[in-house]
């Protein structure tokens, strides 16, 4: 059973749709909406939550300019003070651009990883438990720690052992990475 989202496509989405191809703005609004659910802790599609918040992006485009409903809608979690509604504020705009209707209105990701960098660098965590974490040196700006990961690709990483990992994402099953690859190249 297909579930129907009630959103008018743009001309870039039926293209995505007949085609089957996908380009680096729908990277982009999916990058946006992951904000959001971050930001919210929400999921991006709830048809338990009422009609008109039950998909995330829309309903966030809706409050994201008013300061109230804004941080009414952050995740508790997060537990928001003053200082950090400001960046949460820059993470919420930059949601808004990331999910825009049109792609060509949509930031390409150097310009997220822009808006990012500072508040990165601002929300650093202040223990030295993170410190080379899996061969990370949390110290490293941003754009150097990128750089390390870009040299990195393709090296040998199986020392780190996934199973031994403090995430509560499960490690990847055996075969996990085959299974996204078929003859038609889908």
């Amino acid at each position: 059973m297909y579930a129907f989202i009630p959103v008018t496509l743009d001309s870039h989405m039926l293209t995505v749709l007949v085609t089957g191809k996908i380009t680096t703005k729908v990277d982009v609004f999916s990058f946006g909406v992951v904000l959001m659910e971050l930001l919210t802790g929400l999921m991006a599609l709830d048809e338990d939550r009422p009609e008109e918040s039950q998909y995330l992006a829309a309903w966030f485009w809706r409050i994201k300019s008013d300061k109230q409903k804004l941080r009414a809608a952050i995740d508790p979690a997060l537990d928001v003070k003053d200082e950090t509604f400001e960046s949460i504020s820059i993470i919420a705009e930059l949601a808004g651009h990331c999910t825009a209707r049109e792609p060509n209105q949509r930031p390409d990701m150097g310009h997220a990883v822009n808006v990012l960098a500072p508040l990165v660098e601002k929300w650093k965590p202040l223990d030295d438990d993170t410190e080379d974490y899996c061969g990370i040196d949390y110290s490293l700006p941003l754009n150097q720690m990128v750089k390390g990961w870009q040299e990195a690709e393709g090296k040998d990483l199986s020392y780190v052992d996934l199973e031994d990992s403090k995430s509560s994402i499960p490690a990847r099953p055996t075969g996990f990475a085959e299974s996204f690859t078929s003859a038609d190249g889908r």
